[in-house]
């Protein structure tokens, strides 16, 4: 999938408008700050470094960021709706968690995280479009997205730093310690964590969806859109005669003809 440059603008527009409806001060004036000295970047940025995955392209990363936030706040809803208590958390705690989860993907203050592709049979049979930037150091998403918020003097709460830590759910190893838990007392003390993980999933399943599934759709042979669960073929014996062509005693099959 491809953006136009006004696209990109407008979801760039969308990004920066929730940090100002839902981020107060003074934090929200230094997320702006921040995310403006690297708008250019950040923009730009694609979500993934593979088309498999979800918005593996230029602008993707901003795209699925304003996708997580109106998950998020209709996942919230939701939970309200079948009554979760919602006085654990904060809305700005769940935008700040959603906006910046996967902040890690950037980088740091030197180096982008992704780069195009030099390579071209993995650009072209693995479809990757990117590259990951050896220059940088290894983090994980999560690590590197926390501290940078915090060497740019942006603060989070408890809240926000187990929701953006464990985004992921049990897809990372590393989530176990707090998502699997047999103790209730270790267990999260707010649905904050499950929220952003949902919408996180719901997102990235929509831009799977969207990426592939016309693909798929046109490359596998079309079938009977009349058959049913109860279709059968002709002819096709029905229970009570398969079930007598399975008794070898006559005397049976005669009582099951009577029946």
């Amino acid at each position: 999938m491809n953006l136009t440059a006004e696209q990109i603008q407008d979801n760039w527009d969308i990004f920066i408008g929730n940090i100002n409806a839902h981020i107060s001060s003074p934090r929200k004036e230094k997320l702006v700050e921040f995310y403006e000295k690297y708008a250019e970047r950040v923009m730009l940025m694609p979500a993934a470094h593979k088309k498999e995955y979800h918005n593996a392209f230029p602008g993707g990363y901003v795209e699925h960021v304003n996708r997580v936030v109106r998950c998020a706040l209709k996942q919230a809803k939701l939970w309200e709706s079948e009554e979760a208590d919602m006085t654990t958390f904060t809305i700005e705690e769940l935008v700040f968690a959603a906006i910046n989860h996967d902040l890690g993907k950037m980088g740091d203050e030197e180096h982008e995280s992704y780069l195009p592709q030099t390579d071209a049979w993995r650009r072209d049979k693995l479809g990757e479009d990117y590259m990951f930037n050896k220059e940088l150091a290894f983090a994980s998403v999560p690590d590197r997205g926390l501290f940078m918020l915090q060497s740019h003097g942006i603060q989070y709460t408890f809240n926000e730093m187990i929701a953006i830590q464990t985004h992921d759910g049990l897809y990372d190893e590393g989530n176990k310690k707090y998502l699997m838990s047999y103790m209730p007392e270790s267990r999260p003390r707010t649905s904050l964590p499950f929220i952003l993980h949902q919408a996180d999933l719901m997102a990235a399943r929509i831009e799977f969806e969207r990426e592939w599934l016309p693909k798929f759709k046109n490359s596998v042979p079309s079938q009977n859109k009349n058959f049913t669960l109860t279709d059968k073929p002709k002819n096709a014996p029905n229970k009570q005669q398969k079930a007598l062509g399975s008794i070898k005693s006559e005397g049976l099959k005669n009582m099951l003809d009577l029946l």
